[in-house]
Order: C-alpha cells, then sequence, then structure tokens
C-alpha cells in the first residue's frame, strides 16, 4: 500500500451510506470518478450503537479498489480495537484508524497496526481535547477530527469543527494527514480544507445521490476551487 495516497488532498467516499445490495457496482462508480481512497465505517453496537460490517466486507471490497490504484480506510468505531486489528489486517485494510476513546493502549494499537503492515490513524470525537494525540503523533500517518458525533450518517456538520480542525493540524504538523468525516459537502469541506484538512470522508452527500460519481467529483472541485 501507498501511503502516499493519504498525503494528498482526497475525498473519501464512505460506504456506510452506499446501497448494500449495489455495493461493488456503487464503489466502482466513485473509483471511476476518481476516488483512491474508500472509506469503511466499523461500529460495534457498544463504542456507538449501530451495527455495522466487519472483515467479511473489506475483504470483499479488497481486490477491486486495490485492481483501482486506491486504498481502504478502515474506521474502527469499536471498543477494544487492539483485538481486532489483525483481522483487518488480514482483510486488506491499507489503513486502521481506531478512536482514542476507545483504548487504554494507543500506542500499542497503533504499534499493531504498523506491524501488520497497514497505515495509522487515531480518530478523536468531538469532545475530546486535541490533547490525545499529543503522545502518539511519532506513531500516525493520519488523525481523524470527528465533525459530527460518531454512529449516525445524515448528521449535521457541527459548525465549530473548523476551530478544531486548527488545533489538531497544530499538534500533528505537516506530516501527518488531517482526516475530517462527518457533515462532509461541497460547502463544509472547503471549510475543512481552509482549516487544515487534507482527507475528506463523505457518505450521504455521495452515495445518496442517484449519481455518486458526480457527487465525488462535486465536492473534489469544491476543494480545489477554494
Amino acid at each position: 500500500m501507498s501511503l502516499e495516497l493519504l498525503k494528498g488532498v482526497r475525498v473519501a467516499p464512505s460506504i456506510l451510506a452506499a446501497d448494500f445490495a449495489r455495493l461493488r457496482e456503487q464503489v466502482g462508480e466513485v473509483l471511476d470518478a476518481g476516488a483512491r481512497i474508500v472509506h469503511v465505517d466499523v461500529m460495534d453496537g457498544h463504542f456507538v450503537p449501530p451495527i455495522t460490517v466487519g472483515p467479511l466486507v473489506v475483504a470483499a471490497l479488497h481486490e477491486q479498489v486495490s485492481q483501482a490504484g486506491a486504498v481502504l480506510d478502515v474506521h474502527l468505531m469499536i471498543e477494544r480495537p487492539e483485538r481486532h486489528v489483525a483481522d483487518f489486517v488480514q482483510a486488506g485494510a491499507d489503513s486502521i484508524t481506531f478512536h482514542a476513546e476507545a483504548t487504554p493502549h494507543l500506542a500499542y494499537t497503533a504499534d499493531l497496526i504498523r506491524q501488520g503492515g497497514a497505515g495509522v490513524g487515531v480518530a478523536i470525537n468531538p469532545a475530546t481535547p486535541v490533547g490525545a494525540l499529543a503522545e502518539v503523533v511519532e506513531l500516525l500517518d493520519m488523525a481523524l477530527c470527528m465533525t459530527v458525533n460518531p454512529g449516525w450518517g445524515g448528521q449535521l456538520f457541527i459548525a465549530h469543527s473548523p476551530q478544531k480542525i486548527e488545533r489538531v493540524r497544530a499538534i500533528v504538523g505537516v506530516g501527518v494527514a488531517v482526516e475530517v468525516d462527518g457533515g462532509i459537502d461541497p460547502v463544509t469541506a472547503p471549510r475543512c480544507r481552509r482549516a487544515g484538512a487534507s482527507v475528506f470522508v463523505a457518505g450521504s452527500a455521495i452515495f445518496s445521490s442517484s449519481d455518486p460519481g458526480e457527487a465525488y467529483s462535486t465536492i473534489a472541485r469544491s476543494i480545489e476551487a477554494d
């Protein structure tokens, strides 16, 4: 996996909002439109109320995404992620992001991901201070700043998120990707870009459209034009 894909400015379609009866087709549409990061939201019913997908879905998409020259960015919204990292690495996750709030063992979990050969990301919830990232910066490829409360698609972007993104960028520096997730669309994405974000997760804004490929391109263009 090339971590260079995480270092650029990218829109990452989230399959959480996709039609799972047409998952490969819709993933193909955004890949054809230029997406090079496909975001997979994993929820366990404990860390967040919903239950979504697991390693089997990651494995099912791995070949399609890899053949397109893209990567699978797996976002673990689960308790004790260190217990499940190996399964997602084996399934084909290229990058794994886990929540600082979900384990007391941030450095250990990051090391497990790195040893498996995947990129390392740590996420923080809207109410979590950015200082939670400070002691693991040297272990990170990506820091994820949630711009909604995790667990539900279609939420409204939290208005003061850009100020927090600025603080995250100040802590992680220029060598770490800053990802945002929640309420990202052609209006909010440029605001987050100006604040220092570089990877933009969008679910409903892309897959709720009748043309996911064009919806992806619209967000990408909004960032480029800003």
